[in-house]
């Protein structure tokens, strides 16, 4: 027989799940030609961390990435991707360092959108949570997931409405020059044709 929660604790319930929501963060840079932008995040061992990110806007829509451990050894490195994911699973506390660079570019600015969610490693002994709370936690996580998911379809929407309208643009612009080049060719060609009609006197 399944017991359900009492309605008196539903304000710990919803407490509950908005502090494990408040472990995800979201954010929307601007990362200017020629520089790199870095952001740390401090671990424990065992602890997770993913970083989901996602060029909107700029050049050819590509970012270097890369991750460092406390120890500046390299964990993941990405190179002119316009998307990408990476978790990792801290092996020793410190300070863990994720950097977006732009340095490849002289000219364009990039918009880049980032989301940076983890795991806090709890050992056996001393887990010992109640089954409800072991369900607000995976209820969190799985909300994480749909954040993020909703994130970048938002961020690749704008993105493909960009290219429509860029399409758009060319395709005017060339039904334009291709009226031009019609208009002028009618134009050469009546006027040589008009040429053999011409009466020509020799004085």
């Amino acid at each position: 027989m399944t017991v359900l929660p009492s309605w008196r604790h539903a304000p710990w319930l919803v407490l509950s799940i908005l502090s494990l929501i408040s472990f995800a963060s979201a954010h929307m840079i601007e990362v200017t030609a020629s520089r790199k932008e870095c952001f740390f995040e401090d671990l424990h061992e065992h602890d997770q961390m993913t970083v989901t990110y996602q060029v909107g806007e700029g050049g050819h829509l590509d970012i270097d990435f890369w991750l460092t451990d406390p120890e500046n050894n390299v964990l993941t490195k990405h190179i002119r991707e316009s998307t990408g994911t990476t978790s990792i699973t801290a092996e020793k506390d410190g300070r863990y360092e994720y950097c977006f660079s732009n340095q490849m570019s002289t000219v364009a600015d990039k918009m880049v959108s980032f989301n940076v969610h983890g795991i806090i490693y709890v050992s056996e002994e001393a887990d010992i949570t109640a089954p409800v709370e072991r369900e607000i936690r995976s209820l969190a996580i799985g909300l994480t997931s749909v954040k993020d998911e909703q994130e970048y379809i938002v961020v690749r929407e704008r993105r493909h409405r960009d290219t429509a309208e860029s399409t758009c643009d060319r395709v005017k612009w060339w039904s334009v020059l291709q009226a031009l080049v019609l208009f002028a060719v009618v134009a050469w060609q009546v006027y040589y044709l008009k040429s053999f009609f011409e009466v020509k006197r020799v004085i």
